[in-house]
């Protein structure tokens, strides 16, 4: 039985120190199992040798160092940057039988190290920038010829004047014409380069700041908008009288921003484009015939229809006074101190001024009623200028000296 004992002993010491013998090994399935320490040793040289080759071809991976132990590799060294760190982890983590991986590379920074790859694609740059000249050359010059062909389209007086209501819109016609010949320059020239790509980038981008700044500009925006189709639509001419949003004035010049007013006063009164667009226009002087009114008090209201006539026979009988439409009176209000009568009449706007036709016709009605006990009441239709003749000089002037900023046209307006 002793003997017997031992034996199994022995048998049992074997198998064990031959099991520790045996070294993990990963399996194709992803398990780790076991195999003597020479052929560990051998796969752990094989795998060291073969991250040493494929680093070797990696100029970023030059400083690193390799040591494979029971399948565990360990890395030292420095890279450049954290990315090539990261890079060097996936790269050995694909190798067959490593286990685990221990990163021990650092980002170097040794001043020499860093600046030599940066050294090196700069004067790559530089021989690639040489070899393209001659393309560089010939798409420059495509671009200048084409966009001084849409220049030199742009400068041509016919047809653009001719296509145009006013000169504003043929300018703005020729401006059209030279961004799109610059835009089919660059397009040409990058075409040659063979960088269209980049194209797109740059009108994506040049969108975007466009959008940006019409934001930031956008009562300019909307300015030069109402500008272009008050230029197209011109609803009132030089000189005119209109009213917009209560201020009445003589029209002196329309800009790309501006309507220019002269009040009755002789103020300049400047409005907005987008304003006198979106607003009610009262043009006065478009129609040549245009009525004036007043109103006359009378105490006495025994002769009313005698009054009426009496007043309509001394402005009919008025040569400035039209006689279609005939002159109207009617009584407007009766009160216990007396009637309010009013009196109308049309003239012609070419041939009398409105403020003395209206004086006038005052003057002589008021007349021919003292003796029943008229007296005027102020009740104006529109302001009137003291002085029309004046105010047109004025206007005149002012058109004479900034004819260059007008967009009105003289000689049309708007039906």
């Amino acid at each position: 039985m002793p003997i017997l004992r031992l034996l199994v002993s022995t048998v049992i010491f074997a198998t064990l120190l031959s099991i520790s013998s045996m070294a993990p090994v990963v399996a194709q399935d992803g398990t780790i199992r076991t195999e003597s320490g020479a052929a560990q040793v051998e796969r752990d040289a094989a795998i060291a040798t073969k991250i040493r080759d494929i680093l070797t071809e990696l100029h970023a991976f030059q400083d690193v160092t390799v040591t494979v132990n029971e399948g565990i590799v360990t890395l030292r060294g420095t890279t450049l940057d954290a990315s090539g760190h990261e890079d060097l982890q996936r790269l050995v983590e694909r190798v067959e039988g490593v286990i685990a991986i221990e990163n021990q590379v650092g980002i170097s920074t040794d001043l020499t190290e860093r600046l030599s790859p940066a050294m090196e694609r700069f004067m790559a740059r530089i021989a690639q920038f040489i070899a393209f000249l001659p393309l560089i050359a010939i798409g420059a010059l495509a671009f200048v010829l084409v966009c001084a062909l849409g220049f030199g389209l742009a400068r041509l007086r016919q047809p653009w004047n001719r296509l145009a209501p006013n000169a504003f819109i043929a300018d703005i016609y020729r401006t059209v014409i030279r961004i799109a010949a610059v835009i089919g320059g660059i397009v040409v020239a990058l075409d040659i380069l063979g960088a269209t790509a980049l194209l797109s980038t740059v009108l994506g981008a040049a969108g975007i700041i466009g959008l940006a700044l019409g934001f930031a500009v956008r009562d300019t925006v909307e300015n030069f908008i109402a500008s272009l189709l008050l230029s197209i639509r011109q609803p009132f001419r030089p000189n005119d009288t209109i009213e917009i949003n209560g201020d009445v004035g003589k029209v002196i010049r329309l800009t790309s921003r501006a309507t220019i007013l002269l009040s009755f006063d002789g103020n300049h009164i400047r409005i907005p484009n987008a304003t006198v667009f979106k607003s009610r226009i009262i043009n006065y002087t478009r129609n040549r015939e245009r009525r004036f009114g007043f109103d006359i008090f009378l105490r006495e209201t025994a002769n009313l229809p005698q009054a009426l006539e009496e007043g309509r026979m001394q402005m009919t009988a008025l040569p400035f006074i039209l006689d279609s439409p005939a002159p109207a009176a009617w009584i407007d209000r009766v009160t216990e101190s007396g009637a309010r009568l009013s009196f109308t009449a049309w003239i012609d706007q070419g041939d009398t001024g409105l403020s003395n036709a209206r004086g006038e016709a005052m003057r002589v009605v008021v007349s021919a009623l003292t003796d029943k006990g008229a007296t005027p009441v102020h009740a104006p239709e529109t302001p009137q200028s003291a002085d029309e003749v004046a105010l047109d000089q004025l206007v005149a002037q002012d058109r004479q000296e900034n004819r260059q900023n007008d967009l009105l046209n003289v000689a049309s307006a708007d039906e």
